[in-house]
């Protein structure tokens, strides 16, 4: 993992996951907790963490669209031209690490007489 990358919890891989789904649409909070089935005390500090990171930016909604519908105001959420980068490469990592049938596990072992 790349210096000041964030950790990459499995729910952080979820939230990536969702994000990246459609990297060009913002996402708010209540949204993405019902996607991923996450708690919003366990989703906001991910979303903080990758923000920190650069990977996530994050902007409220005009009062407008929100005041007509009676509603409080939403913080949306969509990943960075960087975070798509390092969030895809990151979950490239993972699931080689977690896939035992990808081709970095598919070469000979040094000193392997087959």
């Amino acid at each position: 993992m790349a210096p000041g990358a964030p950790r990459l919890t499995p729910q952080t891989v979820q939230v990536l996951r969702l994000l990246l789904a459609d990297p060009a649409v913002p996402r708010y909070g209540r949204d993405i907790a019902r996607e991923t089935g996450l708690k919003t005390g366990t989703l906001h500090p991910i979303l903080a963490r990758l923000e920190a990171a650069g990977w996530v930016h994050s902007f409220w909604e005009d009062p407008a669209e929100h005041e007509d519908q009676g509603r409080p105001r939403r913080r949306y959420y969509r990943l960075t031209g960087d975070g798509v980068r390092a969030a895809r490469s990151c979950l490239a990592d993972a699931d080689a690490r977690n896939n035992p049938t990808s081709s970095a596990y598919l070469l000979p072992r040094p000193g392997y007489q087959g």
